[in-house]
């Protein structure tokens, strides 16, 4: 089984945020950021269904070359494979849905897991945007998880 796992890099929970100069961002000096806790979630499940079914997890995420602990991460977590979608620009959640849908489109993953939202933005529009792009349906905020052979139950 071939999974695919999008994961973003976010501001730690515990780190206390100011805004930048700008007036728009955050300072990111002093930032610890992480590996976001509802991509970990899906990330965790992602390698519980390999464990059973066997497979390869890979871990995607779009952002500079910072993201790269993030998928480091991941890859210690168990992933097999990690991949970085590189930008310099700044970007919303139709960029990173429109950019991982056409790396999807060329590995063509049998099925797709993403946190519930990230902690950042959270806007919960990438599921959709991906489902949309690829023509996929789409169960968001899934508690539990089971596939068999041609089968998912999924719960939420």
């Amino acid at each position: 089984m071939n999974i695919l796992v999008a994961i973003s890099r976010v501001p730690d929970t515990t780190t206390k945020i100011i805004v930048g100069s700008d007036g728009k961002s955050i300072d990111t000096n002093n930032v610890k950021f992480i590996l976001n806790p509802y991509d970990e979630f899906a990330l965790e499940e992602a390698l519980r269904i390999k464990e059973k079914n066997g497979g390869t997890v890979t871990a995607i995420t779009v952002g500079n070359e910072l993201n790269a602990e993030t998928l480091r991460n991941a890859l210690a977590m168990g992933a097999d494979n990690a991949v970085l979608i590189k930008t310099t620009n700044e970007f919303d959640s139709y960029f990173v849905a429109k950019n991982i849908a056409e790396y999807a489109a060329k590995t063509n993953p049998d099925i797709i897991f993403l946190g519930k939202q990230s902690i950042d933005f959270d806007s919960l529009q990438v599921p959709s945007y991906l489902a949309e792009f690829l023509n996929l349906p789409l169960v968001t905020i899934v508690t539990q998880i089971e596939i068999n052979e041609n089968e998912v139950i999924a719960e939420r």
